[in-house]
């Protein structure tokens, strides 16, 4: 899953970079309110947390260039304010949920799992998949019970299809959504990590869609 960072705090910006990909998120992070719309309205995003004090344009009025331009990406508003008025404003102008800082790593990265769940339509944060069941909060893959051990790139590509089961999903929107900013595009390692996740899973767990791109349903495993 790929998440924006929006954050103009370079030591709080930093810290959630490093513990979202910690926890198998590709994240972009950006400290100006101009880049971060900039990013928000050119790539795809599973989730954006999203700072209202920002420089060079705030958090709000991001927030409502968005939703006009038609970007439904969950927003968590992440800020210092903690009034009501703040809160009822960060809300009606498109926010999904809201964060006030100081807060507790763990919940942000709760609320973040929840908003990108119910996103894809998700209401659980174990994702199943006929034999194959994801658990969110864990990072734990098992096959008919047993564990299978997995590389982080591996448990992204196989988060995001279950994410999205019964769906088919571009090759392209895989790189856009499990790689940051930074990724060669024309790199072939989604072939790669289908394989592989072929070889642990089975080989009918990922079904390639000629000229469409891949998909994974209940028949999974």
């Amino acid at each position: 899953m790929r998440v924006l960072i929006v954050e103009d705090e370079p030591n709080l910006g930093k810290q959630l970079k490093a513990t979202l990909e910690a926890n198998g998120y590709a994240v972009d992070l950006e400290d100006d309110g101009e880049n971060g719309h900039y990013m928000g309205s050119s790539e795809s995003y599973d989730a954006v947390i999203l700072d209202l004090g920002l420089p060079t344009m705030d958090g709000l009025t991001i927030l409502n260039k968005w939703r006009k331009e038609g970007r439904t990406m969950p927003v968590l508003v992440l800020t210092a304010r903690d009034s009501w008025s703040d809160k009822v404003a960060g809300l009606d102008s498109g926010a999904d949920d809201y964060l006030a800082k100081p807060f507790q790593t763990q919940e942000l990265i709760a609320r973040l799992r929840a908003l990108i769940r119910r996103a894809s339509g998700n209401a659980s944060s174990e994702l199943i998949a006929g034999d194959v069941r994801l658990d969110a909060r864990s990072g734990r893959v098992t096959l008919a019970g047993e564990p299978v051990k997995m590389t982080a790139q591996e448990y992204k590509l196989l988060s995001y299809l279950l994410h999205h089961k019964g769906k088919v999903v571009s090759r392209t929107e895989l790189i856009e959504h499990i790689y940051d900013q930074d990724f060669d595009r024309d790199s072939n390692t989604i072939e790669v990590f289908v394989t592989r996740i072929r070889k642990k899973l089975g080989p009918d767990v990922i079904t390639t869609i000629r000229g469409l791109g891949y998909s994974l349903d209940d028949r999974a495993g």
